[in-house]
Formats: C-alpha cells, sequence, structure tokens
C-alpha cells in the first residue's frame, strides 16, 4: 500500500473541524432535547452569508484529504462515496453533541452545507484523479522528496496556516509555557495538588532585541530543515529556502492585518525581524549541502532552543488584547483552528524528527 501525506492531513483537519464545531467546550447540560431533534427543528432566520461559507467550506478539504487519500492507497472504488459518507457522519455527529452546548445552536441547514461541501471537496480530488493531476503531483513529489516524506511534507503544509495565527514574536510557533501555568493553575485551584506546582522565582522578562532577532532566525531554521530531510537535491533545496522566506514574510503580514488592520501589516517587521530573516536566510543556505540524517539531528537542536528561548518570555499586553479580539469576534472557529496549529506545530515537528532519526540511514543529497 502506497504511503501518502494525504491521511494525516485529514486526520489533523478532522480533529480540527471537532475543535471548531464543539468550542468552547464548557456548560455542557442536559437541555431536555433529544440529539437529533434539530433535524425537525425550523431553520433559524439569524443567517448570513459568512456563516453559509464557513460551513460549506469548512468541510470542502476535509472531502478532499479523504478522497486523495483513498486515491493513493488504492481504495478507488469507494474513494468518493466513502469520504461523503464519512463526513456526513462526523458532521451529524458534531451537530448531535452540539444540543448540550448552550453556546452552540445545532441546525439541519448546517449538517446540509457540511455534507455539501464534504461532496464538493471528494468530487474536486476525484476529478483531478481522472484528469492526470495526481499522478502529475506523484513524479513531482518523486523527483523533489525522499519516500519517507509523507508525514513531514504535511507538516510542511501546516506551516503557513500555523503562521496565520497572531505571534508574540515573528515566526514564534509553540509558545505555550505561559498558557499552560495559567490553565493548570486554574484547574487545580482549591485543590490540595496547586501546591505542587513549581513557582518562578521572577516574572517572565520581555526578550531583548538580541533575543528576538535569535528566536525569528531560528523559527525560519526550523521549517528550512524540515525540508531539508525530505528534498534530495541542493539545486531544489536553495529554491525552497527562497519559496519558506517568501511565505514567512506574506503570511506574518497577512496575520498582522487580520489582527491589527491593514494599516499594521507590516508593523512586526521591525529591525530585529529584518535581521533575522536576512541572518536565517543566510544559515540556511550554508546548511544545502548537509545529509538528510544530520538535518533531522540539527533540526531537533534548533526546534528545542527555539522552544526553550520563545518560553523564557511572555505574551506582550498588545498581544494579550489581540487574542481576547479574535477569541471574542467572528474569528472564533478559525482562531480555533489557527491557535492549536500555532501551539502544535514544533512539537508535532521534534516528533517527526525524533521518529525518521530511528530509520535507516538516508543517502546525502545529490548536487
Amino acid at each position: 500500500m502506497q504511503k501518502t501525506s494525504a491521511w494525516p492531513l485529514a486526520w489533523v483537519y478532522a480533529a480540527l473541524i471537532v475543535y471548531a464545531s464543539l468550542y468552547p467546550f464548557d456548560n455542557w447540560r442536559n437541555q431536555g432535547l433529544a440529539p437529533w431533534s434539530f433535524l425537525a427543528a425550523p431553520i433559524t432566520p439569524y443567517w448570513s452569508g459568512f456563516d453559509v461559507l464557513a460551513n460549506l467550506w469548512g468541510y470542502a478539504p476535509l472531502g478532499f484529504w479523504l478522497t486523495l487519500a483513498a486515491l493513493r492507497t488504492g481504495q478507488r472504488r469507494w474513494a468518493i462515496r466513502g469520504s461523503v459518507l464519512a463526513g456526513t457522519a462526523l458532521s451529524l455527529v458534531l451537530e448531535s453533541l452540539q444540543t448540550y452546548l448552550p453556546a452552540r445552536v445545532p441546525s439541519s441547514l448546517d449538517w446540509f452545507l457540511n455534507t455539501v461541501g464534504v461532496m464538493v471537496g471528494a468530487v474536486l480530488a476525484g476529478t483531478l484523479e481522472r484528469w492526470g493531476w495526481l499522478d502529475r503531483w506523484a513524479r513531482f513529489r518523486a523527483r523533489w522528496f525522499v519516500p519517507q516524506a509523507h508525514g513531514a511534507l504535511a507538516l510542511l503544509m501546516l506551516w503557513p496556516l500555523a503562521l496565520l495565527f497572531p505571534a508574540a514574536v515573528p515566526l514564534g510557533l509553540g509558545q505555550v509555557m505561559e498558557r499552560l501555568e495559567s490553565a493548570l493553575g486554574e484547574a487545580l485551584r482549591h485543590t490540595p495538588f496547586l501546591e505542587w506546582l513549581p513557582l518562578r522565582p521572577v516574572e517572565l522578562q520581555p526578550l531583548l532585541p538580541g533575543g528576538q532577532l535569535l528566536c525569528v532566525l531560528l523559527g525560519l531554521l526550523v521549517p528550512c530543515l524540515l525540508g531539508f530531510s525530505l528534498i534530495r537535491r541542493r539545486l531544489l533545496r536553495l529554491k525552497f529556502v527562497m519559496l519558506l522566506l517568501l511565505l514567512a514574510v506574506c503570511l506574518s503580514a497577512l496575520s498582522a492585518t487580520l489582527s491589527y488592520g491593514p494599516r499594521n501589516a507590516w508593523t512586526w517587521l521591525d529591525l530585529p525581524a529584518l535581521l533575522g530573516l536576512g541572518l536565517g536566510t543566510v544559515v540556511a543556505l550554508l546548511l544545502v549541502p548537509l545529509s538528510h540524517r544530520t538535518c533531522l539531528a540539527l533540526l531537533l537542536l534548533v526546534g528545542v532552543l527555539h522552544l526553550s528561548l520563545l518560553n523564557q518570555a511572555p505574551a506582550s499586553a498588545y498581544f494579550a488584547q489581540t487574542l481576547q479580539t479574535w477569541e471574542q469576534g467572528r474569528f472564533i472557529r478559525f482562531h480555533g483552528l489557527a491557535q492549536w496549529l500555532g501551539w502544535l506545530w514544533p512539537f508535532a515537528v521534534l516528533l517527526e524528527a525524533l521518529a525518521r532519526l530511528s530509520q535507516p540511514v538516508l543517502a546525502k543529497p545529490a548536487p
């Protein structure tokens, strides 16, 4: 059976749909209604175009990735029908669970639009297969990447989405320590286990400009090294570095635009960030000749150092205010998806690097 990055992408996207559909996960209660009662209930008149698009297109990638995964693993007969059935069942379960969440309103129209979205994604994947585009992608992947690339490729595809969540430091994915401490303290309040939590002798201090520069540099090196561990040829690695630099700049600007408005699209690109991007690009170019296995080992070192440095600093007051805006505004569902990607992506990269280091030695990249 052929391995494909579509399966991990499908599972990750399904998990994100579950999060977005059941957020905020609190005040669960039995409201005296059957979980399936929404199917016969009248459709609420409080609808907007945003709601329609969110429910329709929110499930389309799930249908696309499920169908693509089935096609790439030889399950062609049931690829489209099975994907539509799985997506429809997932939407039905989640809408039923929303009956127990006072903050959420289940709707038969939601379920219908989700089903249509899954169908659109599944048909698109099937059409691309018939037109030969998937075979072209397979040839492109074989030319660019090593055979063990499916998991890391999925992580590379998720990296741009993770950057859309506003970060306190540009490219600063994985800054979870402060929120984790706060969440643990809140969960253990009024219990004897609260005293077990370690206390810091001093409050977290903002990063100095040199620390910000180093964070940006390391934040760019992490996806570069992840890509180097997959890419076969050195010339392709050079192109990959330039592509990552372009994505980092454009998506950081888009994130700032969504968070602070179009006028502040480039406020994040201060001197430390600019120098960090420049030096990170130079260092990445110097690492191009390294073997795949050396890149994985260096990826572990760079990833741990980046997370350690980043989590020694607090989020700024403006950043905390931005998070509240995202959490309370129309970006609530998108915020949930991007937030978890921004938090967990670096840790998933470390696990992927450890797993691949346990595999047989890979060949040195060709010139």
